[in-house]
């Protein structure tokens, strides 16, 4: 199977991550996002255009991070287990999976992405309003850390996504007023696998970081 993702994409991160929790073998496939050509090329791949997608060997697209996820953790025996068997545990999994992709990643892209942006395109209630909902989810994770080590007994494909949302979110809110967040993150950054995403994607930001 080939998997088309970029290193420094929040997204293809967090599945990186669960692929190499789940010590699968795949073919990579980095995809250009930062050029016309690039996106242009991929999108005959994925007509979404978003990374990131696995395609299987019988050509079947599977897009969407969590999506990916399941199917691995379905199909492959090997590595950490990433959704729990008992449904109401998957369900929590789920549950917390989506807390950090809604309300962290997607609103650190917002506040990121903005301020990209010409000054006359920018929106400023709109990043007023994502500051607050990473500030608010903070809150709550925190409360939920002070008594929890993963986000649902063990490490799952919640803490997949809490690795790359929380490790690009602390860019903009540091968790100084999260001592409990803290501390799970720096528990999510001794993983292997985070730690093997993390490597990748250094010589990529770096060069973004020069332009």
């Amino acid at each position: 199977m080939k998997f088309y993702y970029n290193p420094v994409s929040l997204y293809s991160q967090k599945t990186l991550t669960a692929l190499h929790e789940k010590k699968v073998e795949f073919t990579p496939s980095i995809v250009d996002l930062f050029s016309d050509e690039g996106r242009a090329a991929y999108k005959k791949v994925n007509p979404f255009g978003k990374v990131p997608a696995l395609v299987l060997d019988n050509g079947w697209l599977i897009p969407e991070s969590s999506i990916i996820i399941e199917y691995v953790d379905t199909h492959f025996q090997s590595g950490t287990k990433l959704l729990p068997a008992d449904a109401d545990k998957a369900r929590q999994v789920r549950f917390y999976d989506r807390i950090f992709d809604l309300y962290v990643s997607n609103q650190f892209q917002k506040i990121f992405f903005d301020g990209r942006r010409p000054e006359k395109d920018r929106d400023p209630v709109g990043v007023a309003s994502a500051l607050a909902t990473l500030n608010n989810t903070y809150d709550l994770l925190d409360k939920h850390f002070a008594k929890a080590t993963w986000a649902v007994d063990d490490f799952s494909m919640a803490d997949c996504a809490a690795s790359a949302g929380l490790g690009y979110a602390r860019m903009i809110v540091p968790f100084d007023k999260h001592p409990n967040l803290g501390a799970y993150f720096g528990r999510l950054a001794e993983r292997p696998a985070f730690k093997r995403v993390l490597e990748e994607a250094a010589p990529f930001l770096a060069k973004l970081a020069a332009k």
